[in-house]
């Protein structure tokens, strides 16, 4: 991808472009996969980060991060910035140990692809986006997930 500025508009298949298969074709179902669980996020393309990311409204202008696709020549990860906080009864996330807070799942052929799990984790990130700083900086949320935690948006 050639060097672009943070404000240029750059579209996600340009990220893919030049990656060995079948990282595009992983990248493109989790995109979709995304989208179809939850068609409110907002996608576009961190350059920056060289990763897919997506927003979700919070109020009537405000955009808040939770989640996103990062394509590697030997993998592509579906990441969630607060993926410490989500219920994972299946032990499908990675970075325990690695990062404080993010977690990720990693694939790297489409059988990897848990499409029940893969939802119910984009579904209790995006809950979880919603969910002011400051309680989860002032309480102890806990994990959450579908049916568990003490917090509802």
């Amino acid at each position: 991808m050639p060097n672009v500025k943070a404000t240029e508009f750059v579209p996600p298949e340009a990220l893919l472009e030049g990656l060995p298969d079948p990282m595009p074709d992983l990248a493109h179902r989790l995109r979709e996969l995304v989208r179809q669980a939850e068609p409110d996020a907002v996608e576009r393309v961190r350059p920056g980060w060289r990763v897919i990311g997506y927003d979700m409204p919070v109020g009537r202008r405000r955009l808040r991060f939770f989640a996103w696709i990062w394509a590697q020549p030997e993998h592509v990860h579906l990441g969630f910035p607060r993926g410490v906080l989500l219920a994972d009864p299946k032990g499908l996330l990675s970075g325990d140990g690695v990062t404080k807070q993010a977690r990720w799942l990693t694939v790297r052929l489409a059988s990897d692809i848990d499409r029940a799990a893969f939802e119910a984790l984009v579904h209790a990130a995006a809950a979880l986006s919603g969910v002011p700083r400051s309680i989860l900086a002032d309480q102890d949320v806990g994990v959450i997930g579908p049916g568990i935690g003490p917090w509802r948006p």
